[in-house]
């Protein structure tokens, strides 16, 4: 199994706080093992117990108890990682957040949810709560901290005073610096609880953000389905085409022609080795759109027309079609029925 790790512009946003708080930057990154050079490219990877070092060093060597809070309240995820743009490029928070637990292993990869997506939404009597789901959370609870204060602070940066957060609640123990907490959150906090979720205000979902664009959207996509390909190599056939068909969906130019060459074999070759996988490139394409299309229709934030072309129907009626072909209703009768 692949080691966890994080993003270097993740860490690299760490070290730059710490040095900011009068941590000697090179002091830090050799009592962590971490070569300060690997941090120059930011799509590269860093160890996550590198990273783990990282921040529970930085608080001993800036005197704060409070790094964890502080880093998620002071960094920018769009300055930090790839994830955080794409984030900032869609049409509505709600679209952002569907962003987010796509591509979340491209900020910090790490094999420890519980089943799934490691943020889920989940309704429990009139309450929305967003809960992250990553096991063992009070292992490394600096890493609750810093995602949810990064998760109110950015709300409060782009958004002013839009509702968000009703209440927040964490499974670790209360610490010394709950006045920290306080500032950073500004709601109800509890601590020692059975999850680490925000009650949220659902109308933070339907938000659209200062910044979304459709265009920008799809090339940073397009770069990040590449990086989560090389960050999870396939090794099927099956796996590799899917691939390098995802980042091109919504471009159209998805030909098995154009696969084929970017694999380095024949369009033959290529429709042999998909069939002793028992499928072909047809089935795979029309498979990836139908698991695509109900992710985006699932999240409820992104319309029929804005579906059809991420997936690469320019003709919404053709979209339309294949859709009730997989599901047997239309895409507009899926919401409605979701909504239900």
């Amino acid at each position: 199994m692949p080691e966890a790790s994080v993003s270097a512009g993740y860490a690299k946003a760490l070290l730059d706080l710490a040095s900011a708080k009068g941590a000697d930057p090179t002091l830090l990154a050799e009592r962590c093992d971490l070569q300060l050079q690997q941090l120059e490219d930011p799509d590269t990877r860093v160890p996550f117990r590198v990273f783990k070092a990282l921040m529970q060093t930085a608080k001993a060597l800036c005197n704060d108890p409070a790094f964890g809070l502080h880093f998620g309240e002071q960094s920018h995820f769009a300055d930090i990682s790839i994830v955080g743009l794409i984030c900032q490029s869609a049409q509505t928070m709600g679209e952002a957040f569907d962003q987010l637990n796509r591509y979340a292993k491209l900020a910090i990869d790490i094999d420890a949810t519980v089943g799934g997506n490691r943020f889920e939404l989940k309704r429990i009597g009139d309450d929305l709560w967003l809960e992250d789901q990553r096991r063992a959370p009070n292992d490394f609870p600096e890493l609750t901290e810093s995602t949810f204060a990064r998760f109110i602070c950015e709300t409060a940066r782009h958004f002013g005073s839009a509702p968000f957060a009703r209440c927040v609640h964490f499974t670790h123990a209360e610490p010394d610096y709950r006045a920290d907490y306080d500032r950073i959150m500004q709601v109800p906090i509890s601590f020692g609880c059975d999850k680490n979720a925000i009650c949220i205000h659902e109308s933070w979902l339907a938000i659209r953000t200062n910044n979304e664009n459709k265009y920008v959207f799809g090339i940073f996509c397009e770069r990040a389905d590449a990086l989560l390909a090389r960050l999870r190599p396939t090794e099927t056939m099956t796996g590799r085409v899917q691939s390098l068909l995802v980042p091109l969906l919504h471009t159209e130019h998805v030909g098995m022609d154009l696969i084929a060459a970017k694999l380095g074999l024949s369009r033959i070759s290529l429709y042999r080795q998909l069939k002793r996988e028992g499928t072909s490139f047809g089935m795979i394409l029309d498979d990836l759109r139908h698991e695509l299309a109900l992710q985006y229709l699932g999240g409820k934030q992104t319309s029929v027309n804005e579906v059809a072309y991420l997936v690469g129907f320019s003709d919404p009626a053709a979209f339309s079609r294949a859709f009730k072909r997989w599901t047997g209703v239309s895409p507009s009768l899926s919401i409605k029925d979701d909504q239900h």
